[in-house]
């Protein structure tokens, strides 16, 4: 009898401690994360990046969220950024690919914006690649795919919690979703990250550090060296990223004095 109430109550513990069956502990990180990539889940995460060199030092940081794909990665993303030389700008983007769309609020485009609307909406292809959303200074390593997080943490050397180590971006490419549908990972295939990324006590990851100098790309970027760090939380729990309201979106833009500029279909 008193071993069939210890089991029970063992049970009762297990069930409390664990809550949603998504988020269920495993000894693996890539099984943990493969566990929570269902619909209208996903995960938050904040942002501080660093470019330096040349004297210059200029930090911008991020907030917000991404939406989980089925099979990994992000379907949807709801990001603001402060510190850049335009102000504050929040980004919403579905479908990094054709019949997706991109809406920006704030910042540069914000300027161009008509009097009365907040987000400008893009459906362009290459428009809704993140690295068109939140910018060149983003963190190309996206822990929400887990053919990235198993490579990452297979090339790494492990220390606890905490896994260190290097990847060129030619490599990275090939693991990854994320970095294939980034502008500047054709900034130089044998440019290394070099990244650490930190699990959590339920093996989730809690944060990711990557560095990297640029070698090609934009004239004014080159030899300096972009810091990335980005920490996430609330793995798995509901997350509902929805359009802006279409009674203050347009698709066009005010540039010098035209004010139904809109990129060509």
């Amino acid at each position: 009898m008193m071993k069939r109430i210890i089991a029970a109550l063992a049970v009762c513990g297990a069930l409390l401690a664990g809550g949603d069956s998504s988020q269920a502990v495993t000894k693996d990180p890539v099984q943990t994360l493969d566990a929570l990539l269902t619909p209208g889940r996903g995960v938050h995460f904040t942002e501080v990046t660093t470019l330096s060199g040349g004297g210059e030092r200029v930090e911008r940081r991020r907030t917000g969220v991404f939406e989980f794909h089925p099979k990994g990665g992000v379907k949807g993303l709801d990001v603001t950024t402060t510190g850049g030389e335009h102000g504050r700008e929040r980004v919403i983007g579905f479908s990094h690919d054709v019949g997706g769309a991109s809406y920006q609020s704030g910042g540069f485009v914000g300027k161009w914006l008509k009097e009365g609307n907040v987000w400008w909406e893009d459906s362009h292809q290459s428009h809704l690649w993140h690295t068109e959303l939140l910018g060149y200074d983003e963190q190309l390593v996206n822990p929400a795919e887990p053919a990235t997080l198993a490579a990452l943490l297979k090339n790494g050397k492990r220390r606890g919690k905490t896994f260190t180590g290097a990847i060129t971006f030619k490599k990275l490419e090939q693991a990854s979703l994320w970095a294939q549908h980034s502008t500047h990972i054709s900034w130089g295939s044998a440019t290394k990250l070099s990244y650490t990324i930190t699990l959590n006590s339920r093996n989730q990851v809690s944060r990711v550090r990557s560095t990297f100098t640029i070698a090609e790309g934009l004239d004014e970027l080159i030899g300096k060296t972009l810091h990335v760090d980005t920490r996430y939380s609330r793995w798995g729990g509901k997350v509902s990223i929805k359009a802006p309201d279409p009674r203050r979106t347009t698709a066009e833009l005010c540039i010098e004095g035209i004010c139904n500029w809109r990129l060509p279909s």
